[in-house]
């Protein structure tokens, strides 16, 4: 038989944001002591006060505890209990000070007056018009919030969710989610296919109907989309979404076609002369996928074939006057790179570090400014860009910046209605740019430009979806120069030489030769837990001490992995408990955030104008207005408590997140724990992002399985045979 309780919480001694799970103080009328109470709860708040329903038990470690089935939220009745309540956090503009100053106006009668007559509240010290509009509005969607929560937490859904649901549907949300719960797989930032498919079987949807089909393949080619590829073999796609529905393949095969004749996806069906191409004739394509593969063969023709509006001048004599007023001799391909940009409309420059692409780019650059070209330089990332900038003297933007995204507008304002003013584009780290960028890129270069990519196609391909460099390349139709000279200076140092002999297949020798910097270091440490003990001695004490580098702005670690001992995930708990341990902090999402963490976007936010990869530091935590304040190379932004989830530390990163980054300091662990990415591209990306130090934790043998192992991850995109026209 289940017991009844009544009291208000106290405090809380722990809740999880993501399933609701709460152990919370709770004073109860007539006993002396606090009553500890544990279940799941609705973003539980001090003050408040609940009517429960549960079973008393006895913990072995913690003693007596309630244990809640049910309960029900009721209105604090003491003043203190409002005062608590409205301090906690629940309402953005209401901080601990400033609800002890409406309870002492208004003492029980506050909650009323915020509910019924908040323009009382002007009465009250430091509360001026904007606050109020900010307590009503705030005070109405918790209320609305809250209905909702109730009701997404009867079908399975964390409480963590519910402000982003709120946010993104309104008081329509109980409304979709009854009428199609899938919708949150694909609208809700962090909500996957399989929460949405439990919330959907509680609602009595059936698990063979099209329906769940149609939202598991979506969300089957998203996960795809992901590992890089822009579209994936029909037969395949059947396979894999059998596995994760388990349902007939003759309903996957029906939802194909409804979403097919919906526009949501694209099946390109080839004909029988193409039998003998890649394993499968049909390719399924998300739509903003082939639309883009498409419009960027389409698009990348129509540049080559366009007029240039730079004037034909004589490459030879251009680059002796080049390299005259450079005060430089280049080496016999960066000669060529050059003669090649002045006779081109769309070119790619590729090569290693120390070959000379930022050479080749001046070069062109002085060229080119000396014809009074208008010149354009971009870079996919902002720490790419503004590298661009001090190599060059000129200003680089970042694509997105170039493209004028606006967040208001939704969309790029740049395209193919309103192109850039420009007559030579040149984006560096095009290795990084993904199949949509680069859509939207060529939509927005006019048909008289040139256009030039420069990048390392040696590294690992982008993190969205496409292999764009790789695949211009393969085509054929754009000239290709590859610089493969290590120059005299860029000799001296082992990261460069070291790079390009694990780029050949070499595992490379820890001793520099006379001459060279002792800049690249490879430390033996056989088990994983030795491995973490050293790279966390590295960065707080060894490289600080010796090379006077600051642990948190001029060391990165970057591991292949975000799971295991020496993974991203357990680096940074280490990380921020060494180097950050005690500042002020937040918990939300399950992770925590502390002032003066290292911290990275995870997502593209157009609307904060902060992209997936962006690295910056917490400056600021504001609990009255549960935001923290996040600075990106000293722009600061505000995030929600509720938008947390858009960001983890970034003490540690992956290898893939570092790409178009450079850092003074790498410490990379490495071990045979990470056999499965233990790649070739990907041990030479890491080494690569090392300016002037390069530190190696680990086994010998995982080195060795890294550079042997030159099989790259498959992607599934077709632009190279749309570009040679074989498609």
């Amino acid at each position: 038989m289940l017991a009844e309780l009544q009291g208000q919480i106290e405090r809380i001694t722990y809740t999880n944001e993501e399933n609701g799970f709460t152990i919370a103080k709770v004073k109860v009328a007539g006993r002396p002591d606090l009553v500890c109470v544990v279940g799941n709860l609705l973003a539980p708040m001090p003050g408040e006060v609940m009517k429960m329903q549960g079973q008393w038990t006895n913990h072995p470690k913690f003693g007596e505890q309630f244990k809640i089935v049910s309960y029900k939220s009721m209105v604090p009745a003491t003043v203190t209990g409002i005062q608590r309540y409205l301090g906690s956090g629940l309402i953005k503009g209401i901080g601990p000070v400033m609800a002890r100053r409406i309870v002492k106006k208004f003492g029980k009668d506050t909650l009323e007056v915020i509910d019924c007559d908040v323009e009382k509240l002007s009465l009250v010290e430091g509360i001026g018009d904007k606050r109020i509009e900010m307590i009503k509005k705030a005070w109405s969607e918790q209320k609305d919030i809250r209905e909702v929560m109730i009701f997404l937490q009867s079908h399975g859904v964390s409480s963590g969710f519910a402000t982003k649901i709120f946010r993104q549907y309104g008081s329509q949300a109980i409304q979709v989610v009854e009428e199609n719960p899938y919708r949150l797989a694909t609208d809700i930032f962090g909500i996957g296919f399989v929460t949405a498919d439990k919330i959907a079987e509680k609602l009595g949807f059936d698990r063979e109907s099209e329906l769940r089909a149609q939202a598991g393949i979506l969300y089957v080619l998203n996960e795809l989309s992901d590992e890089g590829h822009v579209y994936y073999p029909y037969e395949g796609l059947i396979e894999k979404s059998g596995e994760i529905l388990a349902i007939a393949s003759e309903t996957i095969a029906r939802a194909l076609t409804t979403l097919a004749l919906n526009k949501l996806i694209v099946i390109e069906d080839l004909n029988a002369d193409y039998e003998d191409y890649q394993e499968t004739n049909k390719a399924v394509y998300l739509a903003k996928f082939h639309t883009s593969e498409t419009g960027i063969s389409r698009r990348l023709k129509i540049l080559l074939n366009g007029f240039r509006s730079i004037r034909h001048i004589d490459a030879d004599k251009a680059l002796c006057w080049a390299q005259e007023k450079l005060s430089i001799t280049l080496a016999p391909n960066q000669a060529e790179a050059v003669k090649t940009a002045c006779g081109s409309k769309v070119m790619v420059l590729t090569g290693r570090p120390g070959t000379g692409k930022t050479t080749i780019i001046n070069c062109i650059l002085k060229i080119f400014k000396a014809l009074g070209v208008g010149i354009f330089l971009a870079a996919p990332t902002g720490r790419a860009a503004k590298r661009m900038s001090e190599a060059t003297g000129y200003e680089a933007r970042t694509i997105h910046r170039l493209l004028d995204f606006s967040p208001k507008k939704a969309g790029f304002q740049k395209n193919e209605d309103h192109p850039l003013d420009c007559d030579l584009l040149i984006v560096d780290e095009f290795s990084m740019v993904d199949c949509i960028l680069m859509h939207h890129l060529l939509k927005a270069i006019p048909p008289h430009a040139a256009f030039i990519m420069v990048g390392d196609v040696n590294q690992l391909p982008s993190v969205g979806a496409g292999n764009i460099l790789n695949d211009v390349i393969a085509s054929g139709v754009v000239p290709v120069v590859e610089l493969n000279e290590i120059f005299r200076q860029a000799r001296q140092s082992s990261i460069i030489v070291n790079a390009h002999k694990i780029n050949s297949g070499v595992v490379p020798s820890f001793k520099p030769s006379k001459g060279q910097l002792d800049d690249f270091f490879f430390i033996h440490k056989e088990e994983p837990e030795e491995v973490l003990e050293m790279v966390l001695e590295l960065v707080k004490n060894r490289i600080p001490g010796r090379f006077g580098f600051d642990p948190i702005e001029g060391i990165q670690v970057l591991t292949p992995m975000h799971r295991g001992t020496v993974g991203a995930g357990n680096l940074n708990t280490c990380l921020q408990e060494m180097l950050n341990p005690t500042a002020k902090s937040v918990s939300f999402w399950g992770r925590n955030f502390r002032v003066g963490d290292k911290v990275m976007q995870i997502r593209n936010n157009y609307d904060k104008e902060v992209f997936n990869g962006d690295i910056g530091r917490i400056t600021g935590l504001d609990e009255e207005a549960r935001e923290v304040r996040i600075s990106f190379d000293g722009r600061g932004v505000d995030y929600d408590f509720a938008d947390l989830d858009e960001v983890v530390l970034a003490y540690a990163i992956s290898v893939h997140k570092a790409q178009g980054s450079q850092y003074p300091v790498v410490v990379i662990p490495l071990h045979t724990q990470h056999y499965l990415l233990l790649q070739r591209n990907l041990i030479y990306t890491a080494i690569t992002r090392g300016q002037k130090l390069v530190v190696v934790v680990g086994t010998p043998k995982a080195l060795a399985m890294a550079v042997n192992n030159n099989k790259t991850r498959k992607r599934y995109t077709r632009l190279t045979q749309r570009l040679s026209g074989q498609l």
